[in-house]
């Protein structure tokens, strides 16, 4: 691996911990309306993303786009997810809700298929169906096959799997925009809306926070800020086949994170059909390899 590589890498894993930290932080705030949440998640990640900005390519250039109707759907399917994610983040372990974000990547290369008409060979579409099989398998502590047949399942089980799915329409939203769109622009707009949404939000519902509740939703938002920007900027340095089997060590951290700061120990279920989405996810990144396509992570979202 040359130095150029091992910095993408560098960058990477460093946003998977950012982004691992910052949910364990907005656990850590205590019980705050989501929306609230989601304010302080994308107004203090502007700090870092702004600052870069202006360091790099100026304020001005990051202002500019020729795509902003395309930045409006694409911010508005992300806070979305971001909400739906944040309130499943209260009804499950972080191991859980880490699991199931996994399967973004497998919804992305249905959807690419679907909508941007790539063509995908019976090897990817079995990789496909084991990965929806290894869904199954992690919700069997969430209402299992009986949840299947009377839509029984958790209702955090099924919030995490809708902000995946929205998730992965926000690839393909990112991958239709990336020829004429910077990433610092894509990012700062979707920080802006989920700004403006969660003040809106917060008009309706919102508590008065404690010192140190509100010093954990600020630090949420400078990690997320963080995060993204470590997520963005690996691209620039190594190859997307490359990097996207990291993104799967943030299972590792949310383990770490919810066994010593919540006593979360993960289900043997959650961590068995995790091991077969991940592999599922790893086989269609090798196989997109092998055919010189870029890899449906490649411009994954992170909430």
């Amino acid at each position: 691996m040359s130095n150029v590589s091992g910095r993408g890498v560098a960058l990477k894993l460093g946003g998977t911990i950012c982004f691992s930290v910052m949910y364990a932080t907005l656990r850590l705030a205590g019980s705050v309306p989501v929306g609230e949440e989601v304010f302080f998640r994308a107004f203090f990640a502007l700090v870092p993303v702004l600052l870069l900005s202006w360091r790099t390519i100026g304020l001005r250039a990051t202002l500019r786009t020729q795509r902003p109707f395309m930045h409006a759907a694409r911010s508005l399917v992300g806070v979305s997810s971001m909400f739906m994610n944040f309130t499943a983040l209260a009804m499950l372990p972080l191991a859980d809700l880490t699991a199931f974000g996994f399967v973004s990547p497998i919804f992305a290369v249905v959807l690419a298929a679907i909508v941007l008409r790539e063509k995908v060979g019976p090897r990817r579409w079995s990789a496909v169906a084991a990965g929806f099989l290894g869904v199954l398998v992690m919700l069997a502590p969430h209402g299992g096959l009986s949840g299947l047949e009377n839509f029984g399942f958790s209702t955090g089980a099924l919030l995490a799997l809708s902000a995946a799915f929205f998730s992965a329409v926000v690839v393909v939203l990112i991958r239709s925009m990336h020829q004429t769109e910077r990433g610092e622009t894509i990012i700062f707009y979707f920080m802006s809306t989920c700004s403006l949404v969660g003040a809106i939000s917060m008009a309706f519902d919102r508590v008065a926070l404690s010192w140190e509740a509100a010093f954990w939703l600020v630090i949420s938002g400078i990690l997320g800020g963080l995060g993204q920007i470590g997520m963005t900027f690996s691209y620039r340095y190594a190859e997307p086949s490359l990097l996207a089997p990291f993104d799967y060590m943030s299972m590792i951290w949310a383990v770490a994170l919810g066994w010593y700061l919540f006593a979360e120990v993960p289900s043997f279920w959650v961590m068995l059909g995790a091991t077969i989405v991940i592999a599922s996810g790893l086989f269609i990144i090798w196989r997109e390899r092998q055919l010189r396509r870029p890899t449906v992570v490649e411009a994954k979202p992170v909430l």
